[in-house]
């Protein structure tokens, strides 16, 4: 791996947070606030979970 990719990476990641709050901004609001009220542990399990999801897409991908 290449400083070049781990940019990329990045570059993208900042692409696809932005698209939602671009298309729908009231709709970004809604889910912040709804993320925003789960508790600590909720919020763990979601970040686990979307941790897990990137890593197992990453391997697919590189493979």
């Amino acid at each position: 791996m290449d400083w070049s990719d781990l940019a990329a990476a990045f570059a993208l990641y900042l692409v696809i947070e932005g698209l939602l709050p671009f298309v729908s901004p009231r709709g970004w609001k809604n889910s912040v606030a709804m993320i925003a009220q789960l508790n600590d542990r909720q919020l763990r399990i979601f970040g686990l979970i979307s941790m897990v999801a990137g890593l197992v897409l990453l391997a697919a991908v590189r493979g």
